[in-house]
């Protein structure tokens, strides 16, 4: 029993993808695209909301261009919506698209930012975010208190 030291493998190395970062847009010859943005407090719209030609009542509608970062449209919704200047309030993101395999639509939730704080995805794009024309852009829009529940379950039991 002997080795074959002639033995060649067919396997190709393979080196990790680099994080592509999508080029910047020139806003000056790029025309921006039409973003329809829903937001609602406290929940995402559902899938159904969508459904049948139809989109929920919150919209707002923005032009912008796929290099506009997550940060960029939080200040836009915060300029239009005066309750949700409050420091701490937080911006659930989502992108609402058609399945056509399925022939409905999907949420695919990507980032959140927090107003007056940091977050890792403030600097997420649409393209980043594969975010493609035709979209819906879902914001789910949650006060930042995190001690809001809790203080409401101790109310309900007696102190004794």
């Amino acid at each position: 029993m002997g080795v074959d030291s002639r033995m060649r493998s067919d396997v190709v190395q393979v080196s990790p993808k680099k994080e592509s970062r999508s080029e910047p847009v020139d806003r000056e010859k790029t025309c921006p695209m039409l973003l329809r943005v829903f937001h609602s407090k406290g929940r995402h719209n559902r899938p159904d909301d969508f459904s049948r030609n139809q989109t929920p009542d919150n919209e707002l509608q923005v032009y912008t261009w796929m290099d506009a970062t997550l940060k960029e449209i939080t200040n836009l919704v915060r300029g239009v919506n005066p309750e949700t200047r409050k420091r701490g309030t937080e911006f659930h993101f989502a992108i609402v698209y058609q399945d056509t395999r399925m022939n409905r639509y999907r949420v695919k939730e990507i980032g959140k930012t927090v107003s007056g704080g940091k977050s890792g995805d403030e600097n997420l794009s649409l393209q980043d975010s594969k975010f493609q024309i035709g979209d819906f852009m879902d914001i789910a829009i949650r006060d930042g208190r995190r001690d809001g529940p809790m203080r409401d379950e101790r109310r309900r039991y007696r102190p004794y």
